[in-house]
């Protein structure tokens, strides 16, 4: 049975649903089409680096910018130097994040370089790390991390274990290898291996697609909760639709007319919060999220092709009206 909520110490989440984190999507104004939505129980912010908030960089700032209606919110943090990662996550803690989250994950070779999955390769560091944040916060701490490196070195029980024994107050898992990146299949039986080693919530990650994926997925691996990422960035409402699937066993398909509504709106709210450099930021979120719009191709060309935001929103005015005029 797919669990009705899951605890972060005395954080109850419900639905047992979270948001993964994903650079350049999941900003403060996608939060909250997230949160708007709704079913989904915890989201989480673009991951962040310590360094660059320890300088307190304007754009790293940036990415911890939330609302109070966004509770409870997670903010993700990376990097591979434990005393900027412990004065990094008391940042966090100031701001009035709920939970804080390591990264230990991000296959990206900029992040790799200074922290993300390549910590996986370096284990005592990682322990450091642990300890040192653990020991900055009082509030609670969570990591999300790969399989491992590679195949040969499948590190996933073994840094749950130790991350339990710091302190760590839940782990979400996303069993694919560094070196595979987002190829291949999830390997959903490391999150089985994790459930089965640690006594902290489990949160599995990997291969959701569907409202049946994440049911099928507690049903595999026993674990506590599911994160959705890319399945997410292309359909907002995967969590409305989970928790349909859940409580009636049907959910509704999305019509064009709803992802019109949400594309327009993301857009509009982009320009009403004076988002910087909002044509990018409307560039990039194209990129995934018309991949679940039909003929979705035509508007990321249009969108791309465009010089100014308002020009980003007439296009996509005339693709979801008339889209034949497009092109003309």
């Amino acid at each position: 049975m797919f669990p009705a909520s899951f605890t972060i110490r005395d954080i109850r989440i419900s639905p047992a649903t979270v948001l993964a984190p994903m650079a350049g999507i999941t900003d403060t104004v996608f939060r909250r089409v997230i949160r708007g939505l709704g079913g989904c129980g915890l989201i989480m912010t673009e991951f962040t680096s310590a360094e660059g908030l320890t300088r307190s960089e304007r754009r790293t700032l940036r990415y911890l910018l939330f609302e109070e209606d966004e509770h409870p919110i997670t903010a993700q943090l990376f990097g591979a130097n434990p005393e900027a990662m412990a004065r990094a996550a008391a940042s966090v803690e100031e701001l009035g994040f709920d939970v804080v989250d390591i990264n230990l994950g991000c296959p990206a070779k900029k992040v790799v370089k200074c922290g993300g999955s390549g910590l996986l390769r370096d284990l005592k560091t990682l322990e450091k790390i642990l300890f040192s944040v653990r020991a900055a916060v009082r509030i609670p701490l969570t990591i999300k991390m790969r399989g491992g490196w590679d195949d040969q070195s499948i590190v996933a029980v073994e840094v749950a274990k130790m991350a339990e024994q710091i302190g760590v107050e839940a782990v979400a898992v996303h069993p694919r290898t560094r070196l595979q990146g987002y190829a291949g299949r999830a390997n959903w039986e490391i999150i089985a291996a994790v459930k089965r080693a640690v006594r902290i919530p489990v949160v599995g990650n990997g291969d959701i697609r569907l409202p049946e994926d994440a049911v099928r997925m507690v049903a595999e691996t026993g674990c506590d909760a599911v994160m959705i990422g890319r399945a997410a960035s292309t359909n907002p409402w995967i969590f409305r639709q989970i928790a349909d699937y859940v409580s009636k066993g049907t959910y509704d398909e999305v019509s064009e007319s709803d992802r019109y509504a949400l594309l327009s709106g993301y857009f509009r709210s982009l320009l009403e919060t004076g988002w910087p450099d909002a044509i990018g930021k409307m560039k990039m979120f194209a990129c995934s999220f018309t991949h679940g719009v039909r003929n979705g191709s035509v508007l990321r060309s249009e969108v791309h092709a465009a010089r100014t935001p308002s020009e980003v929103l007439d296009r996509v005015d005339r693709f979801f009206t008339a889209p034949a005029a497009l092109g003309t």
